[in-house]
């Protein structure tokens, strides 16, 4: 069923991939590829924040004050990039893409519940996946984050495309990326991220993951900025509640 994940119209609709380069890249090697991730180390023995990024970045653009900022937090900090995006290798295909993270966050070896894993959007994909793969983590942060990927999917591809019915289509969606079903198996704190006026991945996403949610959990719904600038024009506010949550984990 991954095979139906890696279409190349999902590919080419759903993923904007972009070139980039940094220095000294934190390889990971994954099947049929190599990823080029950014890991900021402040000391062996903290906690590990694992950052996926959103659909139209790379890790290129999380570079300096977003890692210092989590490095004051007390965490070390690492930026996953996803295959086809800044320096790594491979295609964006998202079946392969989802069966990355696991020995993404397995070359950090990092105690599980040292982790902290931070799904920005679609990258909270990623972030869900290891939530689900590692369940005693300390803690799971989803930023304008995407609670029905099925429905994102079908605003891009139809199942006719495909060469498949809606519900082959949407069997193979559940199959990797139940979300309901993963972050209700996650043992950790939860924070969630979201504006109210995020134009393309409706608050609504943000609420479900939140009521989803059965272990220790926070939700910030931001009356300013959107999708793309709900960090920036949110700032104090966004660091501040992050901070916290990073305090507050066992």
């Amino acid at each position: 069923m991954s095979n139906l994940l890696d279409h190349p119209l999902i590919e080419q609709r759903y993923f904007f991939p972009r070139e980039g380069f940094f220095a000294d890249p934190f390889w990971v090697d994954v099947d049929g590829a190599r990823l080029a991730c950014s890991y900021h180390e402040i000391n062996p023995g903290a906690k590990t924040l694992v950052h996926f990024h959103g659909n139209g970045e790379i890790v290129d653009d999380w570079q300096g004050d977003f890692v210092s900022l989590i490095n004051q937090m007390g965490c070390n900090c690492l930026l996953a990039e996803l295959r086809g995006y800044g320096q790594s290798s491979g295609r964006a295909q998202l079946g392969k893409m989802v069966a990355d993270v696991a020995p993404t966050i397995r070359a950090l070896k990092c105690r599980e519940q040292d982790l902290i894993f931070f799904g920005r959007s679609v990258g909270s994909i990623f972030a869900l996946e290891a939530a689900a793969r590692f369940p005693n983590a300390a803690g799971l942060v989803l930023e304008s984050a995407v609670a029905d990927v099925l429905e994102r999917l079908l605003l891009r591809v139809h199942p006719d495309e495909l060469n498949v019915d809606l519900s082959t289509f949407r069997n193979a969606v559940d199959q990797q990326l139940n979300h309901q079903q993963k972050i209700a198996s996650f043992k950790g704190a939860v924070l969630v991220l979201h504006t109210i006026h995020d134009g393309l991945v409706d608050v609504s996403h943000g609420q479900r993951l939140y009521d989803w949610a059965r272990g220790r959990k926070t939700i910030k719904l931001f009356d300013h900025g959107d999708h793309n600038t709900i960090m920036m024009v949110n700032a104090p506010e966004y660091f501040a509640s992050l901070n916290q949550f990073i305090r507050e984990l066992d």
